[in-house]
């Protein structure tokens, strides 16, 4: 069975730091692509950050620079490291993986956690 499940969300002031982890099922790390997404009641799901099999990374301009994503390939978790936190990145942060990684390519992002909240104040 699929399962992703985040933790390490809370609130902070700006300018604070949070951790967001990923506890992914065996099957998926390693072998396709995981992201971060975000969403904010009302508003389209933003895709924050994501990192390929091949340990390659990609983060979305807004957050270049502060988020950084990474994995714990020992212990399948994947991990968001924020920094900098300002109160527009306060949203739902959801874990999710690729139906698969071919030709270098991720597939649709199809499996989800549940989310975490982030919550910065000014």
């Amino acid at each position: 069975q699929v399962q992703l499940v985040e933790s390490g969300g809370g609130s902070v002031q700006a300018g604070g730091s949070l951790r967001l982890s990923c506890s992914a099922s065996g099957y998926f790390y390693g072998r396709t692509c995981m992201g971060w997404f975000r969403r904010v009641p009302g508003t389209e799901r933003e895709r924050v950050a994501f990192i390929k099999p091949d340990g390659s990374t990609s983060v979305a301009d807004s957050v270049k620079g502060r988020f950084t994503i990474s994995g714990d390939n020992a212990n399948n978790i994947l991990l968001l490291q924020m920094n900098s936190l300002n109160p527009e990145d306060t949203a739902m942060y959801y874990c999710a993986a690729s139906e698969y990684y071919r030709n270098y390519a991720c597939g649709p992002f199809t499996y989800w956690g549940q989310g975490t909240q982030v919550s910065v104040s000014s």
